[in-house]
């Protein structure tokens, strides 16, 4: 997704270490998914440090066709949601609020219950890879449901109440074990779900179910036990703080040579990236309110990074200290291991300077789903290399961001187009970047 629009095109003028304080709100990859989960309830739900990002939005315009009332709360950053009059919605208006997100599959289990139907239009995305969605629908069959194909989208049915089911994941995927916890928790019957994610985004999901009313185990060896109930209340629930996003600032920070201080970062969800973060050569320090990342000076050190699933380096974590691993001194391996396609935003870096070399062999460690299907999943840094200015178009969300780094980083000043894209999982990135000390404009207006 591209834009051209003068107001979708960012002019990133670089060479000026980021420094100050920012904040992060509650996760992008939790926040949308509790309000869903506000279906279920016989009663308003009350969600608390909700970012105001695009998913949001969009999951908030779906709730609203289906007869959810959803309002500010008495705090700056709460929602109040109220699904007492649910209803069936147009399916042309549900085509046009979906847009892009893929948050949508996610409606399935609660209509089912609430409503006994559910519509569903293509689905789109971020194009790091295949995140098919048949899986969802087969998972939805297994509780009893039955999947139409209609124009635009599917039709899904459930002619009696959704029972509960054995399922094994073929791989811990966080959109299949969301899917599994928002249908089963009113399925009849036990669900057992195994080889389930288990990020901390899927653990604040189980704490809202629970709050709810919900009866949700979760075993150490990635197997999810959902006891269905017969009826769901509302919740009051804080969202976690955004650990991507915070690791992206972090990421800046030390790119740029700067030192940024991110109110809300927590330590605990974030130790395998601080510990990779430590090893490159980043400094940071804890406290009580967040955590402030610098680039303490001296060479940065080339390392082996692999994704993975959590407790592993997140895949989200990877583009963002890409780019700062342009800086380090040697060569760095990275395998991607989450998704096939992450890694195709490199070919930008290279045209600003750096010397990226993409492999479809798993390099430097263990071996991938990917590693005998001819994907370009692994890379091999070399640095340190001098950015300089370009002409960029954001590729996905966190490719995006990570493009402005390595604008922020660069000599010169670099187009970066499609940063709409952006608003997808940071809340006013624009203004965050201003307190930091970047200088960034629109075309035609003058410098931010």
């Amino acid at each position: 997704m591209t834009g051209t629009d003068s107001h979708d095109v960012l002019l990133v003028h670089g060479g000026t270490p980021l420094e100050g304080e920012i904040r992060v709100r509650g996760a992008k990859n939790l926040v949308p998914k509790a309000m869903v989960a506000a279906l279920l309830g016989s009663g308003p739900s009350r969600l608390r440090n909700v970012p105001d990002i695009r998913d949001v939005r969009v999951v908030r315009g779906l709730l609203q066709l289906h007869g959810v009332t959803v309002r500010p709360g008495e705090e700056p950053g709460e929602l109040v949601l109220d699904p007492t009059h649910v209803e069936s919605a147009n399916v042309a208006d549900i085509d046009a609020h979906a847009g892009s997100s893929r948050i949508p599959i996610l409606f399935c289990g609660p209509l089912l219950h609430r409503l006994g139907h559910a519509f569903i239009p293509g689905l789109g995305g971020c194009d790091i890879g295949g995140r098919p969605i048949d899986f969802h629908f087969d998972v939805l069959r297994q509780f009893g449901a039955t999947i139409e194909k209609r124009e635009g989208g599917q039709y899904l049915e459930a002619p009696q109440r959704l029972r509960g089911c054995k399922i094994r994941l073929p791989y811990p995927s966080v959109g299949s074990t969301e899917q599994v916890l928002l249908t089963a928790v009113l399925a009849e019957g036990v669900t057992e779900l195994s080889n389930a994610a288990v990020e901390p985004e899927i653990e604040d999901l189980i704490c809202v179910l629970q709050k709810m009313g919900a009866i949700i185990s979760m075993d150490t060896d990635r197997t999810i036990r959902i006891t269905g109930v017969d009826r769901l209340d509302g919740y009051t629930h804080r969202a976690l703080p955004d650990r991507l996003e915070a690791a992206s600032w972090a990421s800046a920070a030390l790119a740029t040579e700067g030192n940024i201080y991110v109110r809300g970062a927590q330590q605990r969800s974030m130790m395998t990236f601080l510990n990779t973060y430590r090893k490159v050569g980043g400094a940071f320090e804890i406290d009580d309110e967040g955590i402030r990342f610098w680039h303490p000076g001296g060479s940065l050190n080339a390392i082996h990074l692999e994704t993975d699933v959590h407790p592993g380096f997140q895949t989200d974590w990877q583009q963002p200290l890409v780019v700062a691993l342009t800086q380090a001194s040697g060569l760095s391996i990275v395998h991607e291991t989450v998704y096939e396609s992450r890694l195709g935003f490199t070919s930008a870096l290279n045209q600003m300077g750096a010397h990226i070399q993409l492999y479809r062999e798993c390099l430097g460690g263990s071996d991938c789903r990917f590693g005998q299907r001819n994907f370009l999943h692994s890379a091999v840094v070399s640095g340190p290399t001098k950015l300089q200015g370009a002409d960029l178009v954001i590729p996905d969300l966190r490719g995006g961001f990570s493009y402005l780094i390595a604008a922020l980083a660069a000599q010169g000043t670099s187009r970066v187009h499609g940063i709409e894209l952006i608003n997808r999982g940071y809340e006013n990135f624009m203004e965050k970047l201003v307190e930091l000390g970047a200088k960034v404009e629109l075309p035609g207006s003058a410098l931010v």
